[in-house]
């Protein structure tokens, strides 16, 4: 029971895992960015191709 006891308080003053737990909450936020500017990205370069595309057709 004591070595319990004496586990369970080492787990709680432990911080070694913090920074990999800060690094990967960071990951995500950047993840999210990029999905999240990319959906735009990807609507306005489909408007880009289909313009180019209609210009083409109506020049032949």
């Amino acid at each position: 029971m004591k070595n319990m006891k004496q586990l369970l308080q080492n787990l709680i003053a432990e911080e070694s895992g913090q920074d990999l737990i800060e690094y990967a909450l960071v990951a995500c936020l950047v993840g999210l960015g990029s999905v999240a500017s990319m959906s735009s990205l990807a609507g306005s370069i489909s408007n880009a191709f289909n313009s180019v595309g209609a210009t083409l057709n109506s020049s032949i």
